[in-house]
């Protein structure tokens, strides 16, 4: 009985593996696109890359937005302006926890100023979905302010 169990399970890893590289590769995109939306300023396609409902765990509060209206983050902008913040660009990305549905990837990212010196670096946890065949940020639990 330990056999077969071994021997299925042994056959079974190929497949695993395959769906968590699929997986994996489709979580780091969506990455990709809310890192250019968010630089882009583009509160729509920012929305767009995040499955609902979302959770953000960020400066001590816990915020849950219903769908993409509700996300509209809008003041971001104006509150990154006043740090002096241009853009922001991953460091890390490494995945921590990976299913075919779901993956959580540890992240660092770099706030820069428009002369492209830093002025900040973060660490986050972010993770990602497929829902309804489509993959989002579902939660994402940010050190940065």
């Amino acid at each position: 009985m330990r056999a077969l169990l071994l021997v299925l399970m042994l056959a079974l890893m190929p497949a695993l593996t395959r769906a968590d590289d699929a997986a994996n590769e489709a979580a780091m995109e969506v990455l990709d696109a809310f890192m250019r939306a968010f630089n882009a300023r583009d509160v729509e396609a920012w929305a767009a890359t995040l499955n609902y409902p979302h959770v953000r765990f960020a400066s001590g509060t816990v915020s849950v937005y219903e769908d993409a209206e509700a996300f509209g983050d809008r003041d971001v902008f104006a509150m990154l302006a006043r740090t002096g913040w241009d853009h922001s660009h991953w460091l890390t990305r490494d995945i921590v926890l990976s299913a075919p549905d779901k993956v959580h990837i540890n992240t660092r990212f770099t706030r820069f100023n428009a002369d492209n010196a830093p002025i900040g670096t973060y660490e986050s946890l972010y993770i990602v979905t497929r829902v309804d065949g489509r993959w989002g940020i579902q939660a994402r639990s940010s050190l940065a302010p």
